[in-house]
């Protein structure tokens, strides 16, 4: 997994940049001028989903007019339902609530060092705008976030298929937890970045953004990687870290 990100092992250097979110919270990291994917995962997806959840044209219990009758019914699909139409149901959900409190925890030593090469700098956000998160800063960069800006899960990123996010690639599932990756544009290669959203419940979603060296860029699709990463956690969670 190493040469899907990074070989290097030299820390975070000194010209920083920050990724901040929507309430001012930042991660440091390097790479001047990159990140996009990353940002977007921290600090667009409330902002994004709040918009879908205001467009919405059905108000859940909405009285609307019966064509035979003339009386007011509720309609059958409220905008909470999940999941929603074409969405992928996530038939065995697991609990992610540890994670949330420790998001760090995500990935282990051994892991983001195989990842990322030894020395990555870790970047807690317990309080992020768009839910806790943690980063991990080396060569390549990885962040992942446990998004709490609604209970829609993976309904949320499919609404936005094609509007907020015109790209968009379902990916296999990771042991029938259902995965997709997304954006506001393809940047995989251009940048080496790609963000993935992996529903845990149907409600919930662990999404991971990964960035890769500019060394490996290219080597492999970054979605790829990334849904990887997310299979990492996945299995921390249900091993009972």
């Amino acid at each position: 997994m190493r040469t899907i990100l990074s070989r290097s092992s030299r820390q975070t250097s000194r010209g920083t940049q920050k990724i901040r979110g929507r309430r001012g919270r930042a991660f440091d990291r390097n790479a001047p001028g990159r990140g996009k994917s990353v940002r977007r995962a921290l600090a667009l997806a409330p902002l994004t989903l709040f918009a879908l959840a205001s467009c919405s044209s059905t108000t859940p219990g909405q009285a609307v007019p019966a064509e035979s009758t003339g009386q007011p019914t509720s309609r059958s699909t409220p905008a909470d339902e999940v999941p929603g139409p074409g969405v992928p149901k996530v038939p065995n959900p697991i609990d992610i609530t540890r994670f949330k409190q420790n998001p760090c925890a995500a990935l282990t030593a051994e892991q983001t060092s195989g990842l990322l090469g030894d020395g990555a700098r870790i970047v807690p956000d317990p309080k992020g705008a768009g839910g806790p998160g943690c980063g991990w800063f080396s060569q390549a960069q990885i962040v992942v976030l446990f998004p709490n800006v609604d209970k829609l899960g993976l309904t949320s990123v499919y609404r936005a298929k094609g509007n907020a996010y015109p790209f968009f690639v379902p990916l296999a599932p990771v042991d029938g937890y259902p995965v997709v990756a997304y954006g506001t544009e393809d940047v995989r290669a251009r940048l080496g970045e790609c963000n993935v959203a992996l529903g845990t419940s149907d409600r919930e979603t662990i999404d991971v953004s990964i960035t890769q060296s500019p060394a490996h860029k290219g080597e492999k699709d970054p979605c790829e990687s990334a849904r990887e990463v997310a299979e990492k956690v996945l299995g921390n969670l249900r091993g009972g870290r």
